[in-house]
């Protein structure tokens, strides 16, 4: 694997990103813009049916589930196979869809070969409710093989809204608890130091998706890094914005990240 980003080298690029600098960017790092566009990011979201997998995918994407180009969502399994989303702005990264892991007959290891465990840099498995075996089976083997994955707890608006029923309710306490039984059963399955975090897909802005966000950009190789970076929905806004670069539905073009340069007028 490749240089990794330091926290000062990931606050500096994200500084330059928020103003759709592009050009600053990619003097920073100084590198070609080539080995930029070049750099492909695959990043696989997987778990049971109605988990939100979908909505997790939109929301990373910075789409509506009812823009074109979204994700198909339903409480039924929409996926029977392994489905790509580009980004609209930064094709280098591509979300997937994988199908749900929830049927009777779910193998993890025959799961894996059937999604083709090999080609996606990082799994991101999701749950909307309590850890079931298939979660733990499928972190198990994912373990197993050596990749890396990253366990998302969605829906957490809809537990506090629950929580809030009882008289004792404690907003803090009750994240707290959904996180630690998440991390006591992956620890149960040979994660050392599991990651885990608590989402909400309709309020990015609560819980812990800027943890998720710095947590991918420092443990991915530099350029990939620099890919995740550039496609949050609060950045690739704002670089849209400075150099005129329309979304995919917008547009029949590719916008790359070299088109983008050339149209920013600031050397």
């Amino acid at each position: 694997m490749g240089a990794k980003f330091s926290k000062k080298d990931i606050e500096e690029l994200e500084a330059a990103a928020k103003t759709g600098n592009l050009a600053e960017i990619a003097a920073k790092l100084k590198v070609s813009v080539e080995l930029i566009e070049n750099t492909q990011l695959h990043i696989a979201v997987t778990g049971e049916s109605g988990s939100g997998k979908s909505s997790f995918i939109n929301a990373i994407r910075g789409l509506g589930d009812e823009d074109d180009g979204s994700a198909e969502t339903g409480v039924v399994e929409t996926t029977m196979e392994p489905t790509a989303y580009p980004h609209p702005v930064f094709h280098n990264l591509t979300m997937w869809d994988l199908p749900g892991i929830g049927t009777p007959k779910f193998q993890a290891d025959q799961y894996l070969k059937e999604v083709k465990f090999n080609n996606y840099d990082f799994f991101i498995i999701i749950a909307s409710e309590r850890f079931t075996s298939h979660h733990t089976n499928l972190a198990q083997e994912i373990h197993k093989m050596g990749k890396r994955f990253y366990y998302v707890r969605s829906k957490v608006d809809n537990d506090l809204k629950a929580a809030k029923r009882k008289n004792n309710f404690n907003q803090e306490r009750t994240l707290q608890e959904i996180r630690e039984d998440c991390v006591e059963n992956l620890r149960e399955v040979g994660e050392a130091s599991p990651r885990v975090f608590l989402l909400s897909s309709w309020e990015l802005h609560k819980y812990d998706f800027q943890l998720l966000q710095e947590t991918l950009e420092r443990e991915l190789d530099a350029h990939k890094g620099l890919a995740f970076i550039l496609a949050q929905p609060d950045i690739s806004e704002k670089i849209v914005e400075k150099n005129k670069v329309k979304p995919l539905k917008h547009r029949s073009k590719r916008a790359s990240v070299s088109s983008a340069i050339a149209a920013d007028p600031d050397p």
